[in-house]
C-alpha cells in the first residue's frame, strides 16, 4: 500500500497548482484504500509476481477518489472522513474539474498497462458509475423507489469499482475463467454488503468514527433501504413520516424517523440483507487456491458487514 501511495502521489503531478492542491487534499483525507487492496489481494491470490498490480490499485483509487469529488458537489456535502470536503474548501467548479483531471490521468496510467481487457473493464466500469450516479440522482426525494431500484442503484454506483478492482486483479494473475467470474462476482457482492452497512450508519453510527454527519441521507432526501423497510413494514403513521421526510429532505424530522427505524428493526433487516452478500461473496471464491491473499479476501466481506465506520 506504501507503493501503491507513492504511484498516486507521482500521478498527481500537475503544472497547474489548484489541482495538486486539491487532489492531495482529498488524497490525503484517509479512507479505507480498500478498493486498491482488492486489486492487490486478488492478484497475488491469483499467483502474479510482477508489479502492474500496484499500477493499476492507483488507477482505481484516482476512479474512487474522482466519484467522490463529484459526489460531494452533487450532494452539497460539508464534511468527508471528519474534514471539510473539498468543495467546501475550494468550490464546486474547482472540485467537478479536479475529478475531471483525475478521471483522465487514470486513464492516461491504464493505457500505459497496454492490456486491452484492463482498459475494457476500467472503460466499462465508469460508464456504469456514471448511470449509477444518474440513477441516483432521478430517486433523490421520490418515495416509491422499491428495494430491486435501490440495490440497482447500489450496484451501478458503489460495487461496479469493487468488481473492477477485483477482475483486474484476476487478468494481471491469469486467471481462469470460473475463477474471473467468481472474483467478479466477489466484487459485486462485497460492494454491495460495503454500501448497505454505509446506509445502516447513516442512523446508527458514531459521527466521530464515521466522519460525516449522522442523517445526511436523509437530508439529501435518499431512499436506503432502513426508509424504504420502514414504509413496507411500519404502521401507517410511520410510512407517512418516512415518506414526508423523503419527499421534502432536511433533517427536520430526523428523531421521529430514527424512532421509526428503530421501532420496525429496519436496521437489522438491512444488516441481514449485508450479511447475505458478504456470504454471497465469501462463496464466490471457492475456486481460487488457498492462500494468504484469499484469506485477507474473506476476512475483507466479515469486515464489510461487522464495522462502525
Amino acid at each position: 500500500m506504501q507503493a501503491v501511495d507513492a504511484v498516486i502521489r507521482k500521478s498527481l503531478h500537475s503544472d497547474v497548482v489548484l489541482i495538486r492542491q486539491v487532489a492531495e487534499y482529498i488524497i490525503n483525507g484517509g479512507g479505507k484504500r480498500l478498493r486498491p487492496a482488492l486489486v492487490l489481494f486478488t492478484a497475488r491470490a491469483c499467483g502474479y509476481g510482477g508489479t502492474a498490480h500496484g499500477d493499476l490499485a492507483a488507477v482505481v483509487e484516482l476512479i474512487h477518489t474522482a466519484t467522490l469529488l463529484h459526489d460531494d458537489v452533487v450532494d452539497e456535502s460539508e464534511l468527508r472522513r471528519g474534514n471539510k470536503t473539498a468543495n467546501a474548501l475550494f468550490g464546486n467548479a474547482a472540485s467537478v474539474l479536479v475529478g475531471d483531471f483525475l478521471y483522465t490521468r487514470a486513464f492516461q496510467m491504464m493505457v500505459g498497462v497496454n492490456n486491452m481487457r484492463v482498459m475494457q473493464v476500467l472503460a466499462d466500469a465508469i460508464n456504469i458509475i456514471s448511470e449509477g450516479e444518474v440513477l441516483q440522482l432521478l430517486n433523490v426525494h421520490n418515495a416509491d423507489v422499491g428495494v430491486e431500484d435501490y440495490l440497482r442503484v447500489i450496484r451501478y454506483k458503489t460495487a461496479k469499482l469493487f468488481e473492477a478492482a477485483t477482475c483486474l486483479g484476476g487478468i494481471l494473475g491469469g486467471a481462469t475463467e470460473e475463477q474471473e467470474r467468481g472474483l467478479a462476482a466477489y466484487g459485486m457482492h462485497l460492494g454491495t454488503a460495503f454500501q448497505l452497512i454505509d446506509d445502516v450508519l447513516d442512523y446508527s453510527a458514531d459521527e466521530a468514527a464515521t466522519g460525516k454527519h449522522l442523517g445526511d441521507d436523509l437530508a439529501e432526501g435518499k431512499p436506503t433501504l432502513p426508509l424504504i423497510h420502514v414504509m413496507q413494514k411500519g404502521s401507517p403513521e410511520q410510512a407517512a413520516l418516512v415518506r414526508g421526510a423523503i419527499e421534502n429532505g432536511g433533517r427536520d424530522e430526523f428523531a421521529g424517523v430514527l424512532a421509526a427505524i428503530q421501532a420496525t428493526g429496519a436496521l437489522e433487516e438491512a444488516r441481514r440483507y449485508a450479511r447475505a452478500e458478504a456470504q454471497l461473496a465469501i462463496d464466490a471464491l471457492a475456486s481460487l487456491p488457498p492462500s494468504i491473499f484469499k484469506d485477507s479476501l474473506l476476512q475483507l466481506s466479515d469486515f464489510a458487514v461487522a464495522r462502525n465506520h
